[in-house]
């Protein structure tokens, strides 16, 4: 019996049954479902959230939403809804029998209300709320459940009212004398027009545009276009709706009251994260984030305001504060507005601090003062007395806890690369997504009452030290485990090495799939974008580092100077240094990795990067021939022509410490195209037509050189893309044309081993 027993451990635990799994694929990539954030129920007993699909094959992505019992017993992970055109961001009725949702199966993206059982965790009848002409996005409930709070980006001069002088839907108010000076000037200074009017007036003006044979556009500011996106005269404003759950059908006109006129963003522009607006406890208030600057291009001065939810002027509460003030949240008693600041103006990479508003005084405390790490999502626990937030550290994202009242004693609860926080009503069980380098995000909990280590103890992201140990956290999804199971992966591996100035810099490995340490292995040098951003544990589809060893190599990456996770000085060592520090970071974190791990080839390496990364690539091609082969994808090439065709100034002027005409000098300092006559190395050029944080011609100037230079080059040009490839087809071409670059180039190598 024992004999038999040992004889099954040995096979399971033979290289024979582990290289059964196959080497990561791209194909498998699509094939993983992409989990949003958990959203639990009033109840306490389940777990709503929104999963995207991509189907390769008809070149989509297609987001639908799902369910999750917080007790087991209850039932099963599944699938809820199924409409062709997708449903996304659902958000509970505060009696928890009811959730709403946006999706375009009207044929416009609308706010959709469904009901549900909370017995049987099953949906009824579904039907519209919204019936607005420019769409709705990121809905809320009120906390009394009467009202839905969404986005929609409409032309501001629609939500003047008439009486105003600023026209009718005959007469655009952009035609009237001094209207867009009121617009600006008269920032949310009071209600606008009437909605069923309003949205007839955005209405026109969308069927003039389309049907109009001149697609030309006027420019009279800055920021004129936006990452991917010219301005074409419209605004995201808040609005507000009653939510009659009564209702049959959609409503035949929009009733949805804009809370926000004016020619401002509201939210602003942002990547993702929190919402930047909320609804106070009683329903009554809405804070909402927007910056209303006269050259949005060099500021970074977002501001909150409140404004009542009936509509009316609205106050600014942070207007001391001439840096950013984002992403508000009232505390359940509404006392506190919780919100996340930087304090230098103009610098989108100053620490991200946790701060506190207190509302019937005014008072503003720094829950974060020694800190030394960015706030990234946070939220309050049920009771008022904490608020926990996840925060960067050496290439994890873990989960704090800080008290609201003082002493402010912070604490760490969970280990991982975590994200998306949210409570259960009863404050017992913590929810949260996490990634690893091995697996995208699932849905974990955690307990929130968990002792945790303190924020001081130092190197905590393994989960234990000394005296104090971590959450690890339990899975309540595990979507994508079938898929995971069949595949081949290496974990990420950490090193620490002494880089410029003899600063502690840490690396990261992954190594290739059935790995051998006998044998020699190309290398892949990964390079991240920022700089302010960090290489760690965690899932990307877009830099995949096991998709990149999947095919034999080893993949590096190093955090150089500029990354987040190690402290504001350590961010703070790129500004006007871009190829100083950072770059011999890179290098010596290289040295030490090549002389470290002996099953590293050398001779047969290529750097990759994008954005940063990019520009870093192009850097390296003119001061190093270490590498058979480059990839640069959407870089700066031209620092000074870069100034003149991005749209969010206040960066480059941070980053390079003026403007080309102020301070000439750091712009060439830094300027890659100003060591071209030292290129030699294969390179390969990718950017996206729609970069406008950098213009398509940094990639056709860089291109030109290399060809004009006779470097060994080619240009991989997306016209339908941004900063980054996010079409699966696309993405598909992107990886299949960088991976076969480096093996042309490294593969060939004269006198090389053959790759595993």
């Amino acid at each position: 019996m024992k004999a038999g027993i040992a004889a099954v451990l040995l096979l399971l635990s033979s290289p024979a049954l582990a290289q059964t799994r196959r080497p990561f694929t791209f194909e498998d990539m699509m094939a993983l479902k992409r989990v949003n954030e958990p959203v639990p129920s009033p109840d306490g007993r389940w777990v709503l959230f929104s999963v995207v699909d991509v189907d390769l094959k008809q070149n989509t992505r297609k987001p639908h939403i799902w369910i999750a019992p917080l007790d087991p017993s209850r039932g099963t992970v599944h699938q809820l809804t199924f409409d062709a055109a997708g449903e996304d961001r659902p958000r509970w009725s505060p009696d928890g029998r009811h959730f709403a949702y946006v999706s375009a199966k009207s044929g416009s993206q609308q706010v959709w209300i469904a009901d549900f059982n909370p017995e049987t965790a099953e949906i009824g009848t579904t039907r519209q709320l919204t019936n607005i002409s420019t769409e709705a996005d990121g809905e809320l409930w009120s906390p009394d459940g009467k009202r839905i709070l969404f986005a929609s980006a409409v032309y501001p001069e629609c939500s003047v009212p008439a009486a105003s002088g600023a026209g009718t839907p005959a007469q655009p108010a952009t035609q009237q004398p001094g209207a867009q000076e009121q617009l600006r000037a008269g920032a949310f200074r009071g209600t606008g027009r009437d909605p069923a009017d309003e949205d007839q007036c955005n209405k026109q003006k969308d069927a003039e545009r389309a049907s109009s044979k001149v697609k030309a556009l006027i420019f009279t500011r800055l920021l004129y276009r936006h990452w991917n996106t010219y301005y074409v005269g419209k605004r995201s404003h808040l609005f507000v709706q009653n939510a009659d759950l009564n209702a049959a059908g959609p409503p035949a006109q929009n009733t949805a009251k804009d809370l926000t006129p004016g020619d401002h963003d509201v939210p602003p522009f942002s990547l993702g994260g929190q919402d930047m607006y909320a609804f106070s406890p009683d329903g009554q208030e809405i804070c909402f984030t927007s910056n209303i600057e006269e050259v949005e291009a060099i500021s970074t001065n977002n501001d909150l305001f409140i404004v009542p939810v009936t509509g009316g002027p609205a106050k600014n509460i942070t207007e001391a504060n001439k840096a950013s003030d984002s992403t508000p949240l009232y505390s359940p008693d509404g006392k506190n507005i919780a919100y996340r600041a930087q304090f230098r103006p103009g610098y989108e990479s100053d620490r991200f601090r946790l701060m506190l508003y207190e509302r019937t005084t005014g008072k503003i405390t720094n829950l974060t003062e020694p800190f030394d790490e960015w706030v990234g999502s946070f939220l309050w626990s049920p009771d008022n007395r904490t608020i926990y937030f996840s925060a960067e550290h050496k290439g994890h994202s873990l989960i704090h806890a800080v008290p609201t009242t003082p002493p402010f004693a912070m604490r760490v609860l969970v280990a991982g690369h975590n994200d998306d926080l949210a409570i259960t009503p009863d404050g017992k069980i913590l929810l949260f997504t996490r990634m690893s380098v091995e697996a995208p995000n699932e849905i974990y909990s955690a307990n929130p009452q968990a002792v945790g280590c303190p924020a001081t103890t130092g190197n905590v992201d393994s989960g234990a030290s000394a005296t104090c140990s971590l959450e690890k956290g339990d899975a309540i999804t595990k979507i994508n485990e079938a898929i995971l199971s069949q595949i081949a992966m290496q974990p990420i591996e950490s090193f620490f090495f002494k880089g410029s100035q003899k600063a502690d810099v840490e690396g990261f490995l992954v190594k290739p799939p059935n790995f051998d340490d006998k044998q020699k292995y190309p290398v892949k040098f990964l390079i991240h974008g920022g700089p302010q951003g960090a290489w760690g544990d965690s899932w990307s589809y877009r830099w995949n580092p096991e998709l990149f060893a999947a095919n034999g190599y080893v993949v590096v990456m190093i955090n150089p100077r500029g990354s987040t996770g190690y402290g504001q000085k350590f961010i703070d060592d790129v500004n006007a240094d871009w190829g100083g520090r950072a770059f011999q970071d890179l290098m010596l974190g290289l040295d030490y990795a090549e002389k470290q791990y002996s099953f590293i080839d050398k001779d047969r390496e290529c750097a990759l990067g994008a954005s940063y990364g990019g520009y870093m690539a192009y850097w390296v091609e003119g001061h190093t021939n270490r590498f058979k082969c480059v990839v640069a994808h959407d870089g700066m090439f031209n620092s000074i022509s870069a100034y003149g065709s991005t749209e969010e100034l206040w960066f480059n002027e941070w980053e390079f410490k003026g403007t080309p005409w102020t301070n000439r000098t750091t712009y060439q300092k830094w300027d890659p195209e100003l060591s071209s006559t030292k290129f030699k190395t294969p390179l390969l050029v990718v950017h996206g037509q729609l970069d406008f944080r950098l213009d398509v011609s940094q990639g056709f100037e860089a291109f030109t050189t290399l060809q004009r230079l006779k470097v060994p080059s080619k240009m991989l040009y997306f016209p339908d893309e941004g900063h980054w490839v996010l079409k699966p087809q696309n993405s598909q071409l992107w990886y299949k044309t960088v991976n076969d670059w480096v093996d042309e180039w490294v593969k060939k190598s004269a006198g090389s081993a053959p790759t595993p």
